[in-house]
């Protein structure tokens, strides 16, 4: 991995709670740090690619767009078929991200989790009943997870290092 220097950290730390909402955010990045907008993009395109920013990508907040009944689906699916189901699954358009997940025996028997959001429950559990339609007998079991408040939407944080202005 790529190490970063100090510009790049400030970069990061200037983009770490989100990009500015204006037509063009990497510009105004670029002006609050005084740095020329093609620099700041080159910089981030570079660690994208050496996997020292993962991605960069929109967080919405599913309840203010009007999505109100979102669930976790938890499934238990086969061991062997999951490799191929999995990414069928997060291919789906209502899926909004997808992983796979050791088990816990013998409380918590699901490998497969799958975000679904809806307008309300009706539509989150039809949506489940597409994810179950498609898994088939692979899946042995399945549960919802309702979501009652949003827990955490964060991106990258770089820790303080020793000595650097607060």
């Amino acid at each position: 991995m790529s190490p970063i220097d100090a510009t790049d950290r400030r970069i990061v730390g200037a983009t770490q709670a989100g990009l500015p909402f204006v037509p063009r955010p990497y510009h105004a990045v670029a002006e609050g740090l005084g740095l020329d907008p093609e620099e700041v993009m080159a910089r981030l395109r570079r660690m994208l690619e050496a996997g020292i920013v993962r991605r960069i990508g929109a967080v919405p907040n599913h309840y203010a767009l009007g999505w109100t009944a979102n669930g976790m689906s938890v499934w238990d699916v086969d061991e062997g078929a999951l490799p191929g189901l999995g990414p069928k699954v997060g291919a789906l358009p209502f899926v909004s991200h997808c992983y796979r997940r050791p088990r816990r025996p013998p409380l918590w028997p699901y490998n497969l989790f799958a975000m679904v959001h809806g307008r309300d429950s009706g539509e989150v559990d039809a949506k489940v009943g597409e994810i179950a339609a498609l898994l088939g007998s692979s899946a042995r079991a399945h549960d919802v997870l309702v979501s009652t408040r949003i827990l955490k939407k964060t991106g990258l944080r770089l820790a303080r290092q020793e000595g650097a202005p607060a």
